[in-house]
């Protein structure tokens, strides 16, 4: 291992993750676990789509169905923009208000509001304890409750626990109570399914699909209605997986931000301004 692999980490447990958030959330998110957070957060929205109140919604305003990579990269650019800049900085206010915007024009009840805030917060945090090439310290986790829970409050979504464990509670107990099978979870999840997969050559699609499923847990796989990958699959998958984290931890940390806002975006190749993400239709 290389002496300076730790050297943002350092950093990170010399700050405070209540004054502080931004910044730790800053490195996390750019630095030390870039792709582990994007991997992450797609399987935290995925997981979102399993309450048929969420996924009735997502149906209704065909955008998953009709333009799905531009509605993941409307949703990647909002939220990184966000995490890039800060929440108080002139962009990241521009996307919060671009974002209360969109949502502004539907009925999204308060409890589904938290409960996809959650998923920001605690997918990442689970993924790194089984997938990271180091685990999160405890500035990390509590930054990543402090930035979100503002965010949240900025998005106008009342009830934000006051703590971290109060919070991680809600979730699980919002899970039990709301994930089951529904249509809309199912065509939501599938279009969503299609548009991971368009990403590589067609005659890797087909295979790839179980894979997919491998990554998602016995709930979600239920709630959408797909089939479940066998035993094996599943272990060669978590093999691979840590097999990358222990190579991950070998190398040298980055030198520059891994931000999805720093490569091309497929539905931006001329780039984009803030003010003109997203659809007239919502997401």
């Amino acid at each position: 291992m290389l002496p300076n692999r730790y050297q943002n980490f350092n950093q990170i447990q010399q700050l405070d993750p209540v004054t502080d958030h931004s910044q730790i959330y800053y490195l996390m998110s750019g630095y030390e676990f870039s792709w582990e957070m994007q991997r992450s957060l797609e399987v935290a929205l995925m997981r979102t789509y399993c309450v048929p109140s969420i996924s009735k919604l997502l149906d209704q305003t065909k955008e998953f169905h009709q333009r799905p990579q531009k509605r993941y990269d409307d949703t990647s650019i909002l939220l990184v923009e966000i995490v890039k800049w800060g929440y108080e900085s002139d962009r990241g206010q521009q996307a919060l208000q671009r974002m209360n915007a969109i949502h502004g024009r539907f009925k999204i009840d308060n409890a589904d509001f938290l409960y996809v805030l959650s998923t920001f917060i605690y997918d990442p945090i689970d993924w790194n304890a089984n997938f990271g090439w180091r685990l999160m310290c405890e500035q990390e986790k509590l930054a990543s409750f402090y930035f979100w829970r503002e965010v949240g409050k900025r998005m106008h979504i009342e009830n934000i626990p006051e703590t971290y464990a109060e919070f991680e509670r809600y979730k699980l107990d919002y899970e039990k109570k709301n994930f089951r099978y529904s249509d809309t979870n199912r065509r939501i999840g599938e279009s969503t399914l299609a548009l991971f997969l368009s990403w590589f050559p067609w005659w890797m699609r087909q295979p790839l699909k179980p894979i997919i499923y491998a990554l998602l847990d016995e709930t979600m796989l239920d709630a959408f209605g797909f089939e479940h990958p066998s035993p094996w699959l599943r272990s060669v998958m978590v093999k691979i997986l840590k097999f990358r984290a222990k190579f991950m931890h070998w190398l040298p940390p980055r030198t520059q931000t891994n931000f999805y806002i720093d490569s091309p975006i497929r539905s931006y190749p001329n780039g984009y301004e803030i003010a003109n993400v997203g659809s007239e239709v919502g997401f």
